[in-house]
């Protein structure tokens, strides 16, 4: 008789104990989700749509121009120099018009690994790339109207390329990128200025001139999928995402961990935060 009360005993301790546990996530995720809905917020989600489709809107619309003046533009080397022009000019532009607003992602990898790091809650970052997503869209779709009779270029991969490894090399590619924001928007550096946006579309600029003719060097997974939902071809699309989001998670648990690890003695931990 003894042992059922004991038994009993902990079984309803532990019930009581499950509820209260249950109850504070549930009351930690409701928190969060409403401090994803705030006028703040809701200004970050604009800066980001707004962002991403000028970016989304250059990058594509480039490749576009490429092909009106060289019908031949995939064998032109001209083209790629455009491309990566355009990608460097205009990362560069919408980071720096949303940098003190949204932290200027533009980019759901980036995303992927300031909320992996816990820069940005989850609610958030899912905010992040439906705006994101959406922006791209609504470029590309844009530029199909305007341009009437031309098709959406959408990235693919080289014939001697495989899925697997050109998504190992977005994955490399996004990677550098990310590291590049981090290291650029990490306040122990100095103070945020017009060079951090700059260097950020350098960087990306340079991978397209690596990986252009292999992959595409799209490093953004909202990018790629606006130019595919529009130009009608979701062919290698996961090559677009898979790799991309590990490399940038990768990159952002690195410098946080292991690089520039945020130590007790410095206070800075908050140097990324959106």
């Amino acid at each position: 008789m003894f042992l059922m009360r004991f038994a009993l005993s902990v079984l309803v301790s532990s019930l009581f104990r499950c509820t209260a546990f249950l109850c504070a996530m549930a009351n930690n995720v409701t928190n969060r989700f409403h401090q994803s809905l705030t006028r703040n917020a809701l200004r970050s989600y604009l800066a980001e749509f707004m962002s991403t489709f000028f970016y989304v809107l250059a990058v594509v619309g480039s490749g576009m121009s490429a092909r009106k003046l060289m019908p031949d533009a995939t064998l032109n080397p001209a083209t790629l120099v455009v491309v990566a022009i355009a990608n460097a000019f205009a990362l560069s532009s919408v980071l720096y018009t949303a940098w003190d607003i949204s932290g200027g992602h533009v980019n759901p990898a980036i995303t992927f690994a300031m909320a992996i790091g816990g820069h940005v809650s989850v609610p958030t970052a899912l905010f992040y790339w439906v705006a994101q997503l959406i922006a791209s869209v609504m470029a590309c779709l844009v530029l199909r109207v305007i341009l009437v009779g031309m098709h959406v270029p959408t990235y693919t991969i080289a014939e001697e390329m495989t899925g697997f490894g050109a998504s190992v090399l977005e994955g490399f590619l996004t990677f550098v990128l990310v590291y590049t924001v981090y290291a650029a928007r990490d306040p122990r550096r100095g103070p945020l200025s017009a060079t951090g946006p700059l260097v950020i579309g350098l960087m990306a600029g340079a991978n397209v001139l690596a990986a252009g003719p292999f992959s595409g060097g799209s490093m953004n997974p909202a990018c790629a999928f606006g130019s595919a939902a529009i130009g009608g071809s979701f062919r290698n699309q996961a090559v677009y995402w898979v790799g991309p989001l590990l490399g940038a998670a990768v990159a952002g648990l690195l410098y946080d961990n292991v690089v520039f690890p945020v130590t007790a003695t410095t206070g800075v931990s908050d140097g990324l935060t959106v």
